[in-house]
């Protein structure tokens, strides 16, 4: 019998109605963070590595909150496939919760510890003193992200993807406006330099949220404003959450800590390193942001469908899936490598932090290709219901090789900075071969609603995937 043609029409469109408007976002945020920087940079280099230093400790932040976005995600996805309101309603109830901690968390380090924090990152006292101005200021901001990031993972996994748009675009406008009036005092405003931008951020997160519940009102979306189901967990069902994100939340815990190691490195290293390193975290936002519009549209496209019991579909939209991520992403890579003097000269980068910035755009692009296949690959196993194989690889590998290599080559061998940038990406040939085995395997699609669970044991049977504890 003829196998039937994959429908490569109607999959473009539903991904381009969810990838387009997620990518989007996240570029405008994006280059919203360009222009913070070009604005900073005026100010020194010390300025742009100062407040690219405390951009990572967000980036901490955000390792630790978003395996519960993840785990999130995969309940989201699959209980709207199987059109259970109540389902999705618990899970973005216990989601909201345990992000709201972590918030707390950071937010209490950045208003009572900034000096702590910024001594982690970096033994550059000009530096630090910068950062701790900063950081005092844009702790406030970190309740109002995680509330947005916590909205916006629903509304995309509902297939409501423009809302996060619009409040990302008022966002990033109104982070613009308020930089330029707050950082130099135009207008009659005080000149407040990195204090206004810091005012900014908190000011741009307040309007994100307020944006993405009055579109959602407007919109009659009924999961945000049912507020009392949202804790109605019932027994058993925290404890079946945990089960599903406890592996992504040590993936996403152990990696942030771990880049957290990677960045004291390269903290360590000259000033120009420093600010150049700053700008290139900017760009690798750009890249990032372009394909978290592909990683939603998987988690989405691949989830419903397993939620639903269309496993068959799942499994052929996931092997399309990471190979149209890997075509567009080097058409990004290509696009920032061919202007990248402009850029890195607007950043106020020159001479040694210039050669320094260029080489590492040169190095992320190589490396970006299979860092992007492994993420998507990895975000749709989760959808799928398996939260472990990646995180197991992605954990051992960063303990095993990148860190050894990162630390040794920057502390003890005190090799040239690019030797070093170049190492934190070791794991990601070898990791790009595991992944593939698996995606091909089919074994990575485990429901958690009934439907998926009742066709899973003929899907299994046509992989020719053996229930565990029988050997062939």
């Amino acid at each position: 019998m003829r196998r039937s043609a994959f429908p490569w029409k109607s999959f473009l469109k539903s991904l381009a109605i969810i990838a387009v408007p997620v990518a989007l976002q996240n570029l405008l945020t994006t280059t919203g963070s360009m222009v913070d920087t070009m604005m900073i940079g005026s100010l020194g280099e010390n300025y742009v590595g100062a407040v690219g230093l405390c951009a990572q400790f967000s980036s901490l932040m955000f390792a630790c909150y978003w395996g519960f976005v993840g785990g999130g995600m995969l309940f989201f996805a699959q209980f709207w496939g199987a059109k259970d309101d109540a389902g999705i309603n618990r899970s973005y109830g216990m989601t909201l919760s345990c992000m709201m901690v972590t918030a707390t968390v950071f937010c209490a380090l950045g208003l009572f510890a900034p000096e702590f924090v910024m001594q982690v990152y970096t033994d550059k006292a000009p530096i630090q003193a910068i950062g701790i101005e900063y950081l005092r200021i844009v702790a406030l901001a970190y309740p109002l992200q995680i509330w947005a990031m916590a909205m916006s993972a629903l509304l995309r996994s509902t297939e409501r993807v423009r809302i996060p748009l619009y409040g990302g675009i008022s966002a990033v406008i109104t982070n613009m406006a308020l930089n330029w009036l707050l950082i130099y005092g135009n207008l009659g405003f005080p000149r407040l330099g990195v204090k206004g931008a810091a005012i900014a951020t908190v000011c741009s997160s307040a309007v994100n949220v307020l944006v993405i519940a009055l579109l959602a009102k407007k919109a009659k979306f009924p999961y945000l404003t049912s507020i009392r189901s949202h804790f109605r967990w019932g027994n058993g069902a925290m404890k079946a959450y945990l089960v599903k994100c406890f592996p992504i939340i040590c993936n996403e815990l152990l990696v942030g800590v771990g880049n957290m190691v990677i960045n004291i490195v390269l903290g360590r290293q000259s000033e120009q390193a420093i600010a150049a390193t700053a700008v290139f975290r900017t760009f690798e936002g750009l890249i990032i942001g372009f394909f978290s519009g592909f990683s939603n549209a998987a988690s989405v496209l691949v989830g419903k469908e397993v939620g639903a019991g269309n496993l068959d579909t799942a499994y052929e939209r996931a092997k399309r899936l990471v190979y149209l991520c890997s075509d567009r992403i080097a058409s990004v890579c290509l696009i920032l490598i061919l202007v990248r003097q402009p850029l890195l000269t607007a950043m106020s980068l020159h001479d040694e932090s210039y050669a320094i910035g260029s080489g590492m755009l040169f190095v992320y692009s190589v490396a970006a290709l299979l860092r992007m296949c492994n993420w998507a690959q990895n975000d749709t196993f989760r959808s799928a219901g398996d939260s472990v194989y990646g995180t197991v690889l992605e954990i051992a590998f960063m303990y095993a090789v990148v860190l050894p290599c990162v630390w040794l080559s920057g502390m003890v061998v005190k090799a040239p900075f690019l030797v070093v940038f170049a190492l934190c990406y070791a794991d990601e040939p070898i990791r790009f071969v595991l992944m593939q085995r698996h995606l091909y395997s089919g074994k990575w699609i485990k429901p958690v609603t009934d439907s998926g669970r009742a066709a899973l044991c003929a899907f299994r049977e046509k992989r020719g995937i053996k229930p565990k504890g029988i050997r062939a």
